[in-house]
């Protein structure tokens, strides 16, 4: 548990907090959809499984207008 002793929670906290926001985002977006690019599953897959890149994928690929 050394590791988490030495990490500057000032600086990750706002990543992960940004990231979380992004995936829950992104998750409520496909729910409410009723078309997307390509199988929903497949989307809640990446935008979970992907970080924060997933939910970013989703909002720029993903969505159908």
């Amino acid at each position: 548990m050394t590791g988490l002793e030495n990490i500057n929670w000032a600086v990750f906290a706002p990543i992960i907090v940004i990231s979380l926001i992004l995936m829950v985002t992104a998750l409520i977006d496909l729910a409410r959809s009723e078309q997307t690019n390509g199988p929903k599953i497949l989307w809640v897959f990446v935008i979970l499984l992907v970080s924060t890149i997933g939910p970013v994928l989703y909002f720029v690929i993903g969505r159908k207008r």
